[in-house]
């Protein structure tokens, strides 16, 4: 029988093909037109070196250059050898557009919609080649709004994940409503069944990995929608491990879909569920936070698989309760909201005063954040937060254009004692590391900081220090790497290298560093980003 195997490509982009028994992954991936990363079908080059992150597959045959034994181990793995014995899910080390593939476009027509109260709308729809829509439960899409415009002449798109299982032909959406946001506006003024909406995708790195273990569901507001996806995968597939779900709102206006939730406790074995509702005027029976719902045996010892949906503050809520008790779970999946822009820079209100008020009032007696949707005048449309690969090399970019202009003012100007001082951070930056692997990212970030702005701070330019304080790129780090493993394997030798090439004053060789050290600095990003570090997973 054939496998199916999904394509994880750093741009947050995923494919799906088909491998066929005695099939490696890499010749089906050629057969789709799909060019992941190639040098040999040998395993002699490890250039296509992946990450299986789900699924059984046998590894073929390679040599200890290509993939060590303990990259094996932690699921590296070579698709140009690999043949799968189950269902995958691979992480592709380059972008969707290198591999010379895309997301794929579709159009629907909506065949309900469900304005469950003033502050969420559900949507459904079905498009004519369902069976070419092949997506994981928690991806999302991005839905073109109608008789909008992203400056370019296109609907601008709004992303949402899919409430409904992969198996189902119908396509459902959750949507949160906020005055001036550019969906918010359509569903609730202008949207009719019939209508035509246009997608792509699908996308995101938050999805049902293979269960082994119980699993721990947190969702947050219309962060229910890809749980529910997850939970009908789970129905789909069958399972004895038990399944415990907190849905956690800010009023009881953003309840939806508890009768579903309640009809999956009849179909479902194992499955279980708590809500809660923030706002002390709540009939709900849990007034509070999700955090507050959680019981041992939720947490297994740690040995629990937790999936979280929601907005930023809860995610950190999450994880400060985790880390206070004690708890380590053994994978920790997350996907954020994040917000978006509305229409000519308009801005969605704030929160009422009442709102706020309520809000405050918890937060004070139990000591952890209520989020509210909009909480602060802003750009507010619920969407999801995905990973920011264009920022990301934008701000590494610019890093390297300044370093290479203080390269001119530095090189053969530095002291003896600043030489030695550069050395001294170069060595550091690399303690954190041991090959392709991080042994402590957060210091390693640190301690890489400082290394970089050895150089500006030595040039005797006010300006050019300025304009390197202001960029991201540490704050990008600390966000990206917090919980990365991989590291380009050449980015300590290349801070080395950088320091002999001023020992010498070999500017040319300097320079030269600087451009492919930017390279292999943004791939690492990427990496890290595809792996959803950040904000799509952390293990």
């Amino acid at each position: 029988m054939a496998y199916q195997v999904a394509l994880s490509f750093e741009d947050g982009v995923t494919r799906f093909i088909k491998v066929n028994p005695n099939e490696t992954v890499a010749d089906a991936s050629y057969k789709a037109r799909i060019n992941i990363p190639l040098d040999c079908r040998d395993g002699a080059c490890g250039t296509c070196k992946a990450f299986c992150e789900s699924g059984s597959y046998d590894g073929g045959d390679y040599i200890e250059d290509a993939l060590t034994d303990e990259e094996a181990e932690q699921g590296y793995c070579l698709p140009c050898q690999m043949m799968p014995e189950s269902d995958l899910v691979v992480q592709i080390a380059s972008t969707s557009d290198v591999a010379k593939t895309a997301a794929a476009s579709y159009s629907a027509t909506i065949t309900d919609l469900r304005r469950y109260s003033e502050s969420v709308v559900g949507f459904t729809v079905e498009i004519d080649n369902r069976d070419d829509l092949v997506f994981l439960p928690g991806q999302y899409v991005n839905i073109g709004v109608p008789g909008s415009d992203d400056g370019t002449g296109k609907p601008a798109t709004r992303s949402y994940s899919f409430s409904t299982g992969p198996h189902e032909n119908s396509l459902a959406f959750l949507v949160k409503i906020t005055e001036d946001g550019l969906m918010s506006e359509y569903l609730r003024d202008r949207a009719q069944v019939g209508d035509t909406l246009e997608f792509t995708g699908p996308f995101g790195s938050f999805f049902l990995r293979e269960r082994k273990r119980p699993s721990l569901l947190l969702a947050g507001g219309t962060g229910l929608a890809p749980l529910l996806s997850i939970l009908s995968k789970i129905e789909a597939d069958g399972s004895d491990q038990p399944v415990h779900l907190i849905y956690g709102v800010t009023f009881d206006h953003d309840l939806v879909e508890l009768d579903a939730l309640e009809e999956y406790t009849k179909r479902l074995p194992n499955f279980t569920f708590d809500y809660c509702v923030a706002d002390e005027a709540s009939s709900a029976p849990n007034k509070g936070y999700v955090t507050g719902l959680f019981e041992p045996s939720h947490l297994n010892d740690g040995d629990v698989d937790i999936y979280l949906c929601g907005p930023p503050p809860m995610v950190e809520a999450v994880r400060n309760h985790l880390s206070e008790n004690g708890i380590e779970p053994t994978n920790f999946y997350f996907e954020k909201f994040n917000t978006s822009a509305t229409p000519g820079g308009a801005t969605a209100p704030a929160a009422t005063d009442a709102e706020k008020a309520a809000a405050e009032k918890a937060a004070a007696e139990t000591g952890r954040p209520v989020v509210l949707e909009n909480p602060e005048p802003g750009n507010y449309e619920i969407g999801e937060e995905h990973p920011p690969v264009a920022e990301s090399d934008e701000q590494f970019d610019a890093r390297m254009a300044l370093e290479l202009g203080v390269v001119e003012l530095t090189i053969g100007r530095l002291t003896p004692e600043q030489l030695v001082e550069f050395r001294i951070l170069a060595e550091a930056s690399g303690a954190s590391v041991e090959g392709d692997h991080f042994t402590d990212a957060a210091a390693f970030t640190d301690t890489n900081a400082a290394f970089h702005e050895f150089l500006f701070r030595c040039c005797t330019n006010p300006v050019l220090l300025e304009a390197y304080n202001k960029l991201e790129v540490t704050r990008l780090m600390k966000q990206v790497l917090r919980d990365a493993q991989w590291i380009e394997e050449h980015i300590v030798d290349e801070h080395l290298q950088l320091v002999e090439a001023f020992e010498k004053g070999d500017k040319a060789a300097a320079r030269d560093l600087i451009v492919v050290h930017s390279q292999h600095a943004k791939e690492t990003m990427r990496r890290a980003i595809a792996s959803g570090a950040p904000a799509g997973v952390s293990s």
